[in-house]
């Protein structure tokens, strides 16, 4: 048993210590998906809000109208443009898509009739930016049913009230963050053997391995024991730099999660082999990777929620080899789900893995 897998051990060593001299492994591996990271925790990672820029005019003198206008410029929604001075300003950066909106409070806006203040908010903007108009007036709607509250006393017989069922706290990055680790794992998975093992290949290096006593299954193995050593060692970067920097709330067992990671990896990583396997060179394996890649990365959830798509597609993106893997990620982060709980999607990965690894023995090949 130890001469078997002697083999295994020295070659996974050797496939680590090549990564970590690789400057573009490492990049592609370990900074690239911490791009992503600040990316969507800079949209997400804070609170989940959404900041508008808009420009204003308060062309009231009202006491009301310039409380009105310094609540406004004060509210997180908000980032209300100084330097725009006239309308033909704001209406040459609306069309340019510099600020979403215009916001007028006319000359008669906080008058007070009937002992509350009155006048109507007057919202401009660009019909190429009409959905984050839309999205201006409901929050300014909202704004203005608190003060009427607040203006006008009267009884309302039928109310709505919302609760929030999720006691956690979470925000919208915390489900985000399942996805670029899905990102991740296609990189790590993916563009890792494929990039690698043409190369080897036009080196000569895989046909001197071949003549050696190694088998192709201990040669699988030791990539995929430094693949997954690789993985969590870049996976435990960007849970760092995500709980530290954007607040990620860890529900589930980091033990669970890191089980889960490892089969992703394992399973993702038999498609690099049979790609970059197969290949005899990069213009075979790059054209055949994007045709695996872009599927896995468009329809699977890593970088928008599947419930978004038409149902019909959301039924075959359930049987994707990496859906299971990112839904299992966000089950153990955001509902602490154990592996007992994932049964399901534990599974699908187990078949995918190894209908995988079934043709990546078929069709690899050393020169």
């Amino acid at each position: 048993m130890y001469k078997a897998f002697y083999p295994v051990l020295v070659f996974a060593r050797i496939n680590i210590k090549r990564f970590f001299r690789d400057k573009t492994a490492l990049f592609f591996t370990i900074i690239f998906p911490l791009i992503f990271l600040f990316i969507f925790g800079g949209i997400f990672g804070r609170n989940g809000s959404v900041n508008f820029k808009i420009a204003m005019f308060n062309q009231s003198n009202t006491p009301f109208s310039r409380n009105f206008s310094n609540q406004i410029s004060s509210s997180k929604e908000f980032s209300v443009d100084r330097t725009i001075t006239t309308m033909a300003d704001a209406n040459q950066k609306m069309s340019r898509g510099q600020i979403d909106a215009t916001l007028i409070l006319p000359q008669a806006f906080g008058q007070i009739k009937d002992g509350s203040p009155a006048g109507q908010v007057k919202v401009l903007y660009d019909e190429n930016n009409a959905s984050a108009a839309q999205t201006i007036t409901a929050i300014l709607q909202g704004f203005v049913a608190g003060v009427n509250e607040k203006t006008i006393v009267r009884q309302t017989p039928l109310t709505v009230a919302s609760v929030s069922t999720n006691t956690a706290g979470l925000t919208q990055f915390d489900y985000t963050f399942s996805g670029l680790l899905g990102f991740a794992i296609i990189g790590l998975g993916i563009f890792g053997p494929v990039n690698v093992f043409p190369e080897l290949k036009k080196q000569g290096v895989l046909r001197r391995i071949h003549v050696t006593p190694i088998k192709v299954w201990q040669y699988f193995i030791s990539n995929v024991i430094s693949q997954a050593v690789i993985g969590l060692i870049s996976i435990a970067i960007m849970f760092i730099v995500a709980k530290v920097i954007f607040h990620l709330k860890m529900s589930g067992s980091y033990l669970d999660l890191a089980v889960i990671v490892v089969i992703g990896i394992f399973t993702i990583f038999g498609i690099g082999l049979a790609i970059g396997g197969w290949a005899k060179n990069q213009n075979q394996a790059a054209p055949l990777s994007n045709i695996v890649v872009f599927p896995l990365m468009f329809l699977t959830g890593v970088f928008f929620p599947t419930y978004l798509m038409p149902v019909w597609l959301q039924n075959i993106s359930t049987y994707l080899p990496l859906t299971p893997v990112i839904n299992s990620i966000r089950l153990i982060i955001t509902e602490n789900k154990g592996l007992t709980d994932l049964g399901p999607q534990i599974g699908i990965i187990a078949v995918w893995a190894v209908v995988i690894y079934f043709i990546a023995f078929k069709v690899f090949r050393w020169e």
